[in-house]
């Protein structure tokens, strides 16, 4: 009885903190407890564990915000490894969007991109199980399993085509950035797949690997990026803006922050930014702040638009978390992104199935226009 008292007293305390005057409100949940221990017709069956994380669970469901997320210890555990960029599954990044699990993007080179997973694609169904109601964290859990089994994806594209996707799922290994030096046109070619703790590091790796003096310019591809963490785009956009804010961010808790240049170490050489619909959060940090300061130009099509930042703001004794939305970010000039999305400085659509990279073309030209021209000095 000693145990039970004292998960309610954290289940409250859980759900009350910092509520004040709100310990009356939330009493009734002890009373609730003790109805179903004394009342409930399977009530052994039930352990006080999982009526802790159907309280908790049902609070932040309450809060109808696809970011804002329960862990259990095991989800936690998954969430943590899927930031280092290896785990099992197929490759792709969702979210929530109007209450359906939405692709963020697949990631090349993924069963899910070979598989012809786009990004905006509506996941409807894991394995023939309805989608609907279904967090973030159900669905990657179930997406994800041991390699060399199958799941499929039932999916409507935004042409409106629905059809059965079986990915076989295997080991993803992200390679945070790759380089090229592109002799024939003399410009440095570098993709950023995602934000994690070492793609700064190896961004500038790969930018001190070309010859920067005798460059006519670089191209960063953010295509197919969801982003990542938010102090990874600071640092990587500092290589290109000599000075200032790069990011604000706002919420309750914290009021306002900004994050500044580092201190530009690379010459302000003409930079083309290729940009898609699965270019989202710290990638638009990034390309936001290098619009702004007029670094260089944005090509390509319309971003994603998730301009919110979320935190780990409490780990709970059994091992879970809660991950809130704490705020929002805005570009150095204070635009939003969220559910807008950045428009590039030159639109280029990609068409399917194309033999050329039409958008690259567009910033090896737009680069060879510029030879020999600097890029403003940021402020």
């Amino acid at each position: 009885m000693v145990r039970r008292v004292s998960l309610i007293l954290l289940l409250v305390g859980v759900l009350a903190v910092g509520a004040g005057p709100g310990d009356v409100l939330f009493a009734p949940l002890g009373q609730i407890y003790q109805v179903i221990r004394s009342h409930y017709y399977r009530a052994s069956e039930v352990s006080d564990s999982v009526l802790l994380h159907g309280a908790i669970q049902g609070v932040i469901d309450s809060l109808d915000d696809p970011y804002s997320t329960y862990f259990t210890p095991e989800e936690y555990q998954g969430w943590q490894d899927s930031l280092s960029g290896e785990y099992s599954g197929v490759g792709i990044e969702i979210t929530l969007r109007n209450g359906r699990v939405t692709v963020v993007t697949p990631f090349p080179g993924t069963p899910a991109y070979a598989g012809g997973i786009r990004p905006g694609d509506w996941i409807m169904a894991v394995d023939g199980d309805s989608t609907e109601g279904w967090t973030l964290e159900r669905t990657s859990s179930r997406i994800r399993g041991e390699v060399g089994t199958t799941v499929v994806l039932t999916v409507e594209h935004e042409d409106g085509t629905i059809e059965d996707i079986p990915l076989v799922r295997q080991r993803i290994q992200i390679e945070a950035v790759q380089s090229e030096y592109r002799a024939e046109e003399n410009i440095g070619y570098i993709r950023i797949m995602r934000f994690d703790f070492d793609t700064p590091g190896l961004l500038g790796k790969a930018l001190f690997s070309f010859p920067l003096q005798d460059l006519a310019g670089l191209v960063i591809d953010l295509r197919n990026n969801p982003g990542g963490v938010l102090s990874a785009a600071v640092e990587a956009a500092s290589y290109f803006v000599d000075r200032g804010v790069i990011v604000r961010t706002r919420g309750p808790s914290f009021g306002e922050r900004t994050y500044s240049s580092r201190g530009n170490s690379v010459p302000n050489l003409p930079v083309a930014i290729l940009v898609n619909k699965g270019t989202a959060s710290a990638a638009e940090i990034m390309a936001g702040a290098i619009q702004d300061y007029g670094m260089g130009v944005l090509i390509g099509t319309q971003t994603f638009g998730k301009g919110l930042v979320q935190e780990i703001v409490m780990r709970l004794p059994d091992g879970g978390a809660i991950k809130l939305t704490t705020g929002e970010y805005f570009t150095p000039t204070g635009r939003s992104v969220q559910d807008v999305g950045l428009t590039p400085d030159i639109v280029v659509e990609r068409v399917e199935g194309e033999q050329s990279d039409s958008q690259l073309n567009a910033a090896l030209e737009w680069i060879e226009s510029r030879a020999g021209a600097l890029m403003g000095a940021g402020g």
